[in-house]
């Protein structure tokens, strides 16, 4: 242990809690987004509040950078490490502080998995609205760092809709407590512009949920279309009806073919897409919505357009959904999940357009998506076997994002800019709003030590091994080992 860093970090950690040998990192390397790979300097595993508080303290004290990570399911990079630096483990901050359920919330640690609030605060009729896809696995922090949605996000909105209070050290080491179990709180929002930070301001220690009533009544309908557009056109109609459903999701053919392989799950034959639109509240006004839904459905000519009859078929329908990601690995070796958003409006022709590019490419492209917000999952499908598969993936998905810069939407609707939209800000944001956010950040972080090299473009990024050749390496700024 030569390195005067890792002498500094073994005098705040017992050796069982400091990773620093080549197989022990090797599990940290990358997150979820697999085409990137970096080796740190170690991995801390801190079990308490104030051994992270150590940590970061430390880091601000050497100019060591640091990255914060859970369980690892950023699909942005957000989580990858920076060369010489250290990533700071939080799965074992893992409790649930406290749940009261009289004023619906809960306070937890930053490594409670997502479902746990959940299946911790149903005995109270409630539960925690954001669901990621990841949600069994991903952790609350995580959800805090990127603004983490999920399938029910079109009526509960975002997590940042959810988090009341905040504490947190900065990457200055400060330690910082905003907000608290109420809204009602005077003066700026500070747990709103943490939230989405993406690791750039420091850790979050605890924090507040905002707990909801479970729905007393559900109506699940599976709808399946001729063509990918049909679908994103009835989408539209059924918002502009002014009808607001818990969820509305899409998946393609080769997301069903998928979803169909891994968990049998059951959709209408000979569809190009089949939409899940989900109404939820009390029963009486899911009674009297569900005769309106049923209207606009017909009328958008599906194929078949099948409800779900009891609790076993709903539960069935979002199981075939929730594995549509993991599931696509059946398909093909490799593959691209992307994030963008397009105007619900211009759903139908956003869709068009990814089965316009995805053939020009020469490349397959599965189509998972929250339909309700126009919030875009393509997963390009390639064989990082073959010689510039990844190189013609990736230029695939930077087209997709582009295109729902062009149509008015964003590069990113819930998994962030971490390392692999980076270089794209720029045409979303003009120099003048980067050079803000960068200020921003600054604020924060003086010394650029918090997860430094994500988000912003620029040639800070840290050094990496990329399964191919990304164009920072290109240029001569990212060389591999």
């Amino acid at each position: 242990m030569a390195h005067p860093a890792l002498q500094r970090l073994a005098e705040l950690l017992p050796p069982e809690r400091l990773l620093v040998q080549p197989q022990q990192l090797a599990a940290y390397e990358s997150d979820g987004l697999t085409a990137f790979r970096q080796r740190p300097l170690a991995v801390a595993i801190p079990e308490t509040s104030d051994e992270v508080i150590a940590l970061v303290r430390l880091c601000h004290e050497l100019e060591l950078p640091f990255v914060a990570r859970g369980s690892g399911t950023s699909l942005s990079g957000g989580s990858l490490p920076v060369a010489g630096g250290v990533v700071i483990t939080l799965n074992r901050l893992n409790h649930i502080l406290k749940l009261d359920p009289a004023q619906r919330i809960a306070v937890v640690e930053p490594g409670v998995i997502n479902t746990q609030v959940t299946l911790s605060a149903a005995p109270h009729g409630l539960h925690y609205a954001p669901d990621p896809s990841s949600q069994s696995i991903c952790t609350i922090g995580g959800n805090v760092a990127f603004n983490s949605g999920g399938a029910h996000c079109l009526k509960y909105g975002m997590t940042s809709n959810h988090v009341l209070g905040l504490k947190a050290v900065l990457a200055t080491g400060e330690v910082v407590d905003w907000g608290g179990a109420s809204r009602e709180n005077v003066g700026p929002d500070w747990c709103g512009l943490f939230t989405g930070n993406e690791g750039l301001f420091g850790i979050a220690l605890e924090i507040t949920l905002q707990l909801l009533p479970r729905a007393e009544c559900f109506h699940t309908v599976l709808a399946g279309y001729r063509t990918l557009e049909q679908a994103g056109d009835a989408v539209a109609a059924v918002i502009a009806s002014g009808l607001l459903p818990g969820a509305m999701e899409i998946m393609d053919a080769l997301a069903l073919e998928a979803a169909v392989a891994a968990v049998h799950a059951e959709y209408p034959p000979d569809c190009e897409a089949v939409l899940i639109v989900e109404l939820e509240g009390p029963r009486e006004v899911v009674s009297a919505d569900r005769v309106r839904l049923d209207e606009i459905i017909a009328a958008s000519s599906p194929v078949e357009a099948r409800p779900a009859r009891d609790a076993e078929e709903r539960l069935a329908i979002w199981k075939g959904r929730r594995s549509a990601f993991s599931a696509v690995g059946r398909l093909s070796p490799d593959f691209i999940v992307q994030d963008g958003v397009v105007p619900r409006r211009r759903l139908g022709e956003a869709l068009r357009r990814i089965g316009e590019m995805s053939r020009e490419s020469g490349l397959r492209c599965a189509n998972v998506f929250h339909a309700g917000d126009g919030n875009l999952h393509p997963l390009i499908l390639f064989d990082g076997r073959q010689p510039g598969a990844l190189e013609r993936a990736e230029a695939l998905a930077g087209k997709i994002l582009k295109m729902c810069v062009a149509m008015g939407g964003s590069l990113t609707g819930e998994h962030g800019i971490g390392m692999e939209k980076r270089d794209y800000l720029p045409d979303m944001f003009s120099a003048e709003e980067i050079d803000c956010m960068k200020r921003l950040r600054a604020a924060f972080d003086p010394l650029g030590i918090a997860n430094p090299g994500k988000m912003f473009p620029g040639p800070e990024a840290p050094a990496l091994t990329h399964h191919g050749l990304h164009p920072l390496e290109k240029a001569g700024v990212i060389f591999r080992e």
